[in-house]
């Protein structure tokens, strides 16, 4: 099973969250970029209807696959805020 990580990070004067070297809108507030990271790991568990996707890699090469609605992703959310300490608050999601 693929595992989607969502990293709260300080970003553009704010906070944001990303994934791999995506970054989210910046938030005014930590707390406001956490939320809005649990709210988007949360959604990524919510399974559709199956249909034919398209995606392009980070070499700019389109690829067309089926993706089944109910295969979703394990996700979490990791405060790098508290990666200075020693140690990250994460939150696993399903």
């Amino acid at each position: 099973m693929i595992k989607v990580v969502y990293e709260v990070v300080p970003h553009d004067g704010g906070w944001a969250y990303r994934l791999g070297d995506v970054y989210s809108e910046a938030f005014p507030s930590h707390a406001e970029a956490l939320e809005a990271a649990r709210i988007v790991a949360a959604e990524q568990q919510v399974g559709g209807d199956s249909a034919e996707i398209s995606w392009q890699d980070e070499k700019g090469k389109w690829h067309e696959e089926y993706a089944e609605g109910g295969d979703r992703p394990e996700t979490e959310v990791v405060d790098s805020k508290w990666k200075s300490g020693g140690s990250a608050e994460a939150f696993p999601r399903a």
